[in-house]
């Protein structure tokens, strides 16, 4: 479930397997757990191109954090406290569009394995996508996981392009409740799985946001996994 930092599949043939980002989606590249190490598809011996983060979102309550820089907040009316902002009622994601990049992509639930790793989409599925089923859904208050590779051993995934988006850009989230959650990118950013800023990408929020990860940089056979992480910062419209 992950994507590359760069608008395109990386040139060099991926490992076995995708990728995924190093932060709490081991599905990409590796993952962490809940206590910040997970990297969702890092160390399993095969190579990835899904967006796996170098540490695992947490499993139920997280440490709250202050929201991304450059989010928008609601401002109080007539004296009253800011509401926590426009969101929708818990729901199963169905399925994820992307029109800028050509993505139209069904979703897998992910959950924290035994080993304490954000267990990955399946390798062979080149188009399907997944969250973390125990964090916040699409659209409901608090951040909102989604994962996907960025290549296979023998072609790009669902992720190929991610990188190729841009602070305005739109996304839709169809869910099972039959809305359609409507989200626009903050910013897009790559960060070094042995740097990744988990607080910042999985801490809670009071507001509805989602974050897109995948694999990116260079891919380093050794430990066939890719060095960086590609996170896409967005809130609901």
């Amino acid at each position: 479930m992950a994507v590359p930092p760069s608008s395109s599949p990386s040139p060099s043939p991926s490992p076995s397997e995708q990728g995924t980002s190093r932060t709490g989606l081991m599905m990409l590249c590796a993952g962490a757990a809940v206590v910040l190490a997970l990297n969702l598809f890092g160390g399993n011996g095969t190579s990835s191109g899904t967006a796996s983060p170098p540490h695992a979102p947490p499993a139920a309550a997280s440490v709250p954090a202050n929201p991304a820089p450059g989010l928008p907040t609601s401002a109080p009316a007539d004296g009253d406290p800011a509401p926590a902002g426009k969101h929708l009622p818990r729901s199963r994601p169905v399925r994820l569009f992307i029109p800028k990049i050509s993505v139209d992509a069904p979703f897998t639930a992910l959950a924290i394995g035994s080993d304490g790793r954000l267990e990955p989409p399946p390798a062979d599925d080149t188009n399907l996508v997944g969250w973390h089923a125990a964090g916040a859904s699409p659209g409901e208050t608090g951040t909102s996981i989604i994962a996907g590779h960025v290549d296979t051993k023998t072609s790009p995934a669902v992720f190929a392009g991610l990188g190729e988006l841009v602070k305005g850009d739109t996304f839709n989230v169809l869910r099972a409740d039959g809305r359609k959650a409507s989200f626009v990118v903050d910013s897009v950013e790559t960060f070094a799985k042995d740097d990744f800023p988990d607080e910042r990408v999985y801490g809670d929020t009071d507001q509805a946001q989602v974050r897109l990860i995948t694999c990116a940089g260079d891919y380093n056979r050794t430990v066939r996994d890719y060095t960086d992480n590609l996170v896409v910062f967005a809130h609901l419209l």
